[in-house]
C-alpha cells in the first residue's frame, strides 16, 4: 500500500513538474477551442489515475498479528530429598535349646 501511494505521488509531482516546465504553445488564433487530443488525453489520464487509485485500495488488509500465549515452562526434575537411615539393628542371636547328651556307661558287673 505504501509502494503503490509512494508511485502515485511521484507520478503527480512529475506530472506538475512536466507541466510547470513546459511553454504555453499558442499558435495566436489557429485552431482555437479544444482540441479533440486533449480531452482524450484527460480521458486516458484519469482513468489511469483511477486505476491506480482503486487497486491502492482494493488491496487487502494485511491480517491482524496473532499473539500467542508462551509455551509452558519445562517440566522440573528435582533430586529426592536427602534422607540418612540408621543401619538396621543386627539380628537377634540364634538360640538353639538341646537336651543334654545322653552318656551311656557300660554296666559293670560287680
Amino acid at each position: 500500500m505504501k509502494k503503490s501511494i509512494r508511485a502515485l505521488a511521484l507520478a503527480g509531482l512529475t506530472g506538475v513538474a512536466v507541466m510547470a516546465a513546459v511553454p504555453s504553445a499558442e499558435a495566436h488564433g489557429w485552431r482555437r477551442g479544444p482540441s479533440s487530443g486533449a480531452v482524450v488525453a484527460g480521458v486516458v489520464g484519469g482513468l489511469a489515475l483511477g486505476a491506480l487509485a482503486g487497486a491502492a485500495l482494493a488491496s487487502p488488509a494485511p491480517p491482524p498479528r496473532a499473539y500467542y500465549a508462551p509455551p509452558p515452562p519445562p517440566p522440573a526434575y528435582y533430586a529426592p530429598p536427602v534422607a540418612y537411615y540408621a543401619p538396621p539393628p543386627p539380628p537377634p542371636p540364634v538360640v538353639v535349646y538341646e537336651t543334654r547328651p545322653r552318656v551311656y556307661y557300660p554296666r559293670s558287673y560287680y
